[in-house]
């Protein structure tokens, strides 16, 4: 990933924050993220009153790259309010890792890593199968 793709994922992560519902929590988030076929997907977190039924950002861009043609997920970066990086909590991991694998790689605090760094032995949809008669 190139300086300058990195940069477009920050703008439109932090354009995406814009545009977050989070009157319960005040705590706008915004993700961008690439598909394998280039073209940049962005989500915001939705918020319910019911908090459990709120949406994380990255539910969002999940539903954004299905939407526009599948593919998979080779870059993503989230942002709070302040345009900081923010980690994806482990749900959103999980979810990360289904649509766009091992190799998919997250701007962290820490810098930029795999999800295989991330979440090593994740399960995924292998492992499904891995106790069938």
């Amino acid at each position: 990933m190139t300086q300058d793709g990195w940069q477009q994922l920050h703008a439109a992560a932090v354009e995406a924050m814009g545009s977050a519902y989070a009157p319960y929590s005040d705590f706008p988030v915004g993700v961008a993220g690439f598909a394998d076929d280039g073209r940049l997907l962005s989500a915001c977190n939705v918020e319910n009153a019911s908090y459990a039924v709120g949406l994380c950002a990255e539910c969002g861009l999940v539903s954004d790259l299905v939407r526009t043609g599948g593919g998979r997920l080779v870059a993503v970066w989230c942002v709070d309010a302040r345009g900081e990086t923010l980690m994806p909590c482990g749900r959103c991991r999980q979810l990360l890792w289904e649509h766009g694998g091992a190799e998919c790689v997250i701007r962290t605090p820490e810098g930029d890593l795999s999800l295989t760094e991330i979440l090593p032995q994740a399960f995924g949809a292998q492992d499904l199968t891995k106790g069938a008669p």
